[in-house]
């Protein structure tokens, strides 16, 4: 591919199918992101917590605002409060390229409370809630025994879902096959399903992350370069999968690490939910812009963490784990604590200012 495009990332964009989103719901971070060519933007408590804590002069007068028109309300009302507002108003800026799209892109993605991730019904419900809010949205969900369920009610609904905390390949599988059950409930009532356009995340790089952590839990001595590749073979793996079945869902590629979780994407009929910074990163890099999806990952390498890790076994294998093993994979475990204790900190930012801000009325 030769450079058309302002940047790699809108180079990528132009010259492929390949699209990606703003991961983050600063209003800042999203004009930048469409300006080099993104459709779309996601946001989550640990996201939200990011925006205010980099534009509190901001959004300060919008929580005293919301602690003196609610009197009861409690932190966690304010915080889910706070955060629709953060996710309506960035969700406004993608609305062209949802009308555009009839629905496809343009999309904001709104992430339902973390410690539902044992409870279906809780799901479905905040789930069909945040629905309400504002029509370019995806709803976010965890990849869990519960979250699966509730994925095949909501799609049956009309809920664009975007299934999250999600890193292997039987996850992947079981994301799509619920899409599917719920797509077909509908169409067999005669439902629109034209402008539905649900999606898979694959976070790539918090597999990794977790084979890092047993090399240095049980000295496992391994080629250190192989470790870099784990996400991304579960990912071509779920993305070949995914072509030959005809799912309809699209996968989506999350938590950025190094730069194959881009370029080994590029020329993929799917959408990578790229960090502002990864992006600037990307954008200033001299990594060539061009098809590498139908490479395969070194044979030699997957042998080799194969070899060492039973869980990249778990991870690659379509059966390597069922449903109600979900929320005990490693990965899954330290993604849920760090979005739980993100809502904590969110939560106490709401705090401070709720009982010690000199703006609230009282003081």
């Amino acid at each position: 591919m030769s450079t058309i495009g302002k940047t790699p990332l809108h180079t990528m964009t132009l010259m492929s199918p390949t699209e990606f989103w703003n991961d983050s719901c600063s209003v800042a971070d999203l004009k930048y992101a469409i300006d080099n060519g993104a459709v779309g933007g996601t946001s989550n408590p640990t996201i939200v917590g990011s925006v205010l804590k980099k534009e509190i002069d901001i959004w300060r007068p919008a929580i005293v605002s919301l602690i003196e028109e609610h009197p009861s309300a409690t932190e966690d009302e304010i915080a889910w409060k706070i955060m629709e507002m953060i996710t309506v108003n960035a969700a406004k800026q993608l609305m062209p390229i949802f009308t555009e799209s009839n629905g496809r892109n343009g999309r904001l993605s709104i992430q339902t409370n973390a410690k539902y991730y044992r409870n279906a019904n809780a799901i479905v419900e905040q789930a069909v809630y945040f629905d309400s809010l504002y029509p370019n949205n995806n709803i976010k969900l965890p990849v869990t025994k519960a979250g699966v369920e509730a994925i095949e009610e909501l799609t049956y609904r009309g809920v664009n879902i975007n299934a999250t905390i999600s890193f292997t390949l039987p996850q992947a599988i079981a994301v799509a096959e619920a899409v599917e059950r719920g797509l077909s409930r509908r169409q067999k009532e005669g439902k629109d399903i034209s402008t539905m356009s649900p999606v898979c995340t694959l976070m790539v790089g918090r597999l990794d992350d977790w084979l890092k952590v047993q090399v240095a839990k049980k000295g496992i001595i391994t080629e250190p370069g192989y470790l870099e590749w784990a996400g991304v073979a579960v990912a071509k793996k779920a993305y070949q999968i995914y072509k030959k079945r005809g799912y309809r869902t699209r996968l989506l590629i999350a938590a950025f690490r190094n730069h194959y979780h881009w370029s080994e994407f590029i020329g993929a009929e799917m959408s990578l939910t790229i960090p502002p910074d990864w992006q600037k990163k990307y954008n200033a890099s001299d990594v060539e812009v061009k098809n590498r999806i139908d490479n395969e990952v070194d044979p030699q390498i997957i042998a080799g963490l194969q070899a060492k890790f039973p869980d990249f076994n778990r991870a690659y294998d379509e059966n390597g784990m069922k449903p109600e093993e979900f929320e005990l994979f490693g990965s899954t475990r330290r993604t849920l604590l760090s979005f739980i204790e993100s809502y904590a900190d969110l939560l106490k930012l709401i705090r401070h200012i709720m009982i010690s801000d000199p703006d609230v009325k009282g003081e």
